[in-house]
Parts: structure tokens; sequence; C-alpha cells
């Protein structure tokens, strides 16, 4: 596999792990028990930290990266594996 192609999946790996971490920690200001802006929403976040967020994506982009890496050299799940609806028709 080439280097780019490990770039790339690991970037992919890191958005989908970013997206899925959102919600995680992340407390309103009732919550908090934090004063409102006017016109803010209820559920606007008060605690939102980029970088513990952007830490912990990179960590199980990482692991990832790392898991899809291996299953590429050593097949452990192919297509095949997958395949529940049996083979294709001819055509």
């Amino acid at each position: 596999m080439k280097i780019t192609s490990i770039v790339a999946i690991y970037a992919l790996f890191w958005v989908m792990s970013a997206f899925l971490l959102l919600p995680f920690g992340v407390r309103t200001h009732d919550e908090l028990g934090l004063p409102k802006v006017a016109g803010q929403a209820d559920s606007a976040p008060a605690n939102f930290r980029p970088g513990k967020l952007a830490f912990r994506a990179t960590l199980i982009a990482a692991a990832l990266t790392g898991i899809f890496i291996a299953n590429y050299q050593f097949g452990w799940i192919t297509a095949e594996d997958i395949n529940f609806f049996g083979t294709p028709p001819e055509y």
C-alpha cells in the first residue's frame, strides 16, 4: 500500500472520528449553571474544546488506520467474508 493511500485513509478515519466524538463531553449553559447570551440557542455548548476533540480523534484514527492496514496486509476480513447474499447472478 502506498503512503498516499495510508494518509488518505487516515484522513477519512480522522474526520469520521471527529464527527462521532462531537457530542461527547459537551455541556450546555444550563447544565453548567452559566448565564446565557441574549439570542443564544438553549442547546449551544458552553465547554467546547476543539484541542481535546482533535487529540482524541487523532488517537482513534491512528488506531483504526493501523487495524485497517493490518487487515489489508494479512487479509483477516475480505470482500467474500462480508458477502451475505451469495454470489451475484451471471448475465
